[in-house]
């Protein structure tokens, strides 16, 4: 019997999300003062060492951004008790449709404003990473790979000793996400070549098709 999951848990969504998570932390990282958008990890480190260091003024640069990530995820919870039973669009439109209209603003700040183009973007990571936690029914990330890479590792590593090809295909599955991430991140680096502090509009396009994506009916898998 096939089961019927929402557009928003798609794989075909997910990939493309996963192409928009490496992007935004490519552009960040790459174009705007190496500051990870994305995975907060690196800006929390990063914040600790200029804290012991006496360095205030970079903390700013990474304190800003991971409190704005911490309002993106906010602002999405909000989002979804308040329109979570409304019935012309699905919440999660309402998130990537605002994500999609910050990063379109990000790419007319100069670099002059890099502070708050960053924390504009930890704010768009933090809306996807708590609008979208799975894909095809698997807890997965679309804007950061150490839990993916963790989950990939354990279901192969599983297969090998129970044979199960669900937990084969779940792998790969997860290491599928993961080269998506990459190749968003090598897409940044090619259209930052060319486009300059404009190539983050491409990442907005691509949300904007997943925005629109999101009207078809559920799919069956």
């Amino acid at each position: 019997m096939k089961q019927t999951r929402q557009i928003s848990d798609s794989v075909r969504l997910g990939l493309l999300l996963a192409i928009s998570g490496g992007f935004m932390d490519a552009y960040s990282y790459l174009f705007r003062g190496k500051v990870f958008a994305n995975a907060q990890t690196g800006n929390l480190l990063l914040l600790g060492l200029n804290i012991f260091e006496g360095h205030w003024d970079a903390c700013i640069k990474y304190l800003v951004p991971i409190v704005c990530f911490m309002i993106g995820v906010f602002l999405a919870t909000c989002i979804r008790r308040s329109f979570q039973s409304y019935k012309k669009f699905h919440w999660r439109q309402f998130t990537i449709l605002i994500e999609a209209i910050v990063l379109f603003s990000v790419a007319f700040l100069p670099q002059s404003m890099n502070l708050l183009v960053n924390s504009l973007i930890s704010l768009s990571c933090g809306i996807q990473i708590e609008s979208f936690k799975k894909i095809h029914g698997l807890g997965a990330s679309t804007t950061m790979c150490v839990g993916n890479l963790r989950s990939a590792t354990s279901l192969l590593s599983d297969y090998i000793y129970t044979k199960d090809k669900e937990d084969l295909k779940k792998g790969l599955l997860y290491l599928l996400i993961i080269f998506f991430f990459v190749m968003g991140a090598v897409l940044g680096n090619v259209f930052i070549q060319s486009m300059g502090q404009y190539s983050i509009l491409i990442c907005s396009l691509l949300l904007l098709v997943a925005f629109l994506s999101m009207f078809y009916h559920p799919e069956s898998y």
